[in-house]
């Protein structure tokens, strides 16, 4: 526009020049001067912006401003409110109820598991439940293929077997003892009658000898009749005494044979146990987890084959701080916030306190006596036993992490304390 104007006024000043000279040109120069203001006002006015589209765009900031202001005011006024409010709240629920509570969010729902895992070895024959199956005290899980141990049974009854008839032959040879024993007595009885009867012999051939009327010889018949009485009552008392020694190893041979026997029912027990072990039985109610067998599987000793979950029996580990364990005493109830169940509280009995913090049982203990110390505060583990009712419904898992508060105004003797005191 601006290179517009020169142009202009150059064609103006042409049109001067060409103007005669006179009133009559001055008059015709005064109406193209005219002419060329009036073409240059409306060549402005063209390209000059238009004033009524400026005046709602300086209008409208100046009410939006106001409203937005009042608006702002409204809000923080309303926020305000809510934090007053909120801490009122706040601090009269911590004055309540708050001060007396002893929390943490370091706690876990757990339970007495029960791994199983075979005593024998062999293949697994059935797996007769499945995973996450409710189990009844008693009721198998795995079956191991029982035929070698079934023979190992066998093989034991047969050798008490053997060993009770063992047991009898030798008990019968003892009774035979017995008799030989009373036979040689018997026997002792007649060689006595015999040695009487030679020494009266003895004695008439003497009396004859001396007197002149017998012989020489009936004397020495007599003599040798005697010797050989004397010689059958020794060889009574031998048989005698013989035999009692027979009775006393055959004594000897029923004990060691009946111990013998008694070993042999070890065996049979033993042989007993381990084919009763081919059946893995749930030792109590639970839930089956984690199953890891299939039929057909060679297991051993070392395998873990299942766990068994007792889901009315779960408990809580909270880790307490340890600036927290001396406002926590046995006995104290606890409400238990559990993160899986929003919404819900259960509540539970704090039943004991470790003897030590968690790092002291960890594989490696900590060793602050060397190198740079930073001081880390401790947990220490503390049991919580939950009520029945809550434990027997099932809805608490092991794993679960829970926010547990310990009420201290619960603890044995706190209200009588506090009754002491008002």
């Amino acid at each position: 526009m601006l290179k517009s104007v020169p142009k202009t006024d150059s064609a103006t000043d042409a049109t001067e020049a060409s103007l005669p000279s006179g009133e009559t040109a001055k008059s015709e120069r005064d109406a193209l001067k005219l002419e060329v203001i009036a073409r240059k006002g409306s060549e402005a006015e063209a390209k000059a912006p238009s004033p009524p589209a400026a005046a709602p765009i300086t209008q409208a900031p100046a009410k939006t401003t106001k409203k937005g202001g009042g608006l702002k005011k409204l809000v923080l006024s309303c926020v305000l409110l809510a934090a007053i409010g909120g801490g009122a709240w706040y601090g009269h629920h911590w004055w309540v109820d708050g001060r007396f509570l002893v929390t943490t969010d370091d706690a876990y729902v757990s339970a007495d598991m029960a791994i199983m895992t075979p005593k024998v070895t062999g293949y697994v024959a059935s797996v007769p439940v499945v995973e996450n199956q409710t189990v009844k005290a008693g009721q198998p899980i795995v079956e191991i293929d029982p035929g070698d141990y079934a023979l190992a049974l066998r093989s034991a009854e047969a050798k008490i077997d053997t060993q009770s008839a063992t047991i009898e032959r030798i008990r019968a040879e003892r009774a035979a003892a017995d008799e030989a024993v009373a036979e040689a007595q018997a026997n002792k009885v007649a060689a006595e009658a015999a040695q009487a009867q030679a020494d009266l012999d003895l004695q008439r051939a003497q009396s004859l000898v001396r007197s002149g009327a017998g012989a020489q010889a009936p004397l020495d018949s007599a003599r040798s009749a005697q010797a050989e009485a004397n010689a059958k009552v020794a060889g009574t008392n031998a048989a005698i005494a013989s035999a009692r020694a027979q009775g006393t190893v055959l004594d000897a041979q029923i004990k060691e044979a009946e111990a013998t026997g008694r070993e042999l029912a070890v065996d049979r027990d033993v042989a007993a146990r381990n084919l009763s072990f081919t059946t893995l039985r749930a030792p109590y109610d639970g839930v089956i987890g984690n199953l890891a067998v299939q039929p057909g599987d060679l297991v051993s000793s070392s395998r873990r084959l299942a766990a068994i979950v007792p889901l009315d029996k779960v408990f809580v580990d909270a880790n307490f701080k340890e600036t927290q364990v001396h406002e926590i005493v046995a006995g104290e109830k606890a409400r238990i916030e559990v993160d899986a169940l929003p919404g819900v509280e259960v509540s539970g009995t704090v039943v004991s306190i470790s003897p030590a913090s968690g790092s002291v049982f960890s594989l490696l203990p900590a060793d602050n006596a060397t190198g740079n110390f930073t001081k880390i505060v401790q947990r220490v583990p503390v049991r919580i036993a939950i009520d029945p009712a809550d434990a027997h419904s099932g809805k608490l898992r092991p794993g679960l992490s829970v926010t547990v508060s310990v009420d201290q105004r619960t603890a044995p003797g706190a209200a009588a304390t506090t009754a002491a005191a008002e």
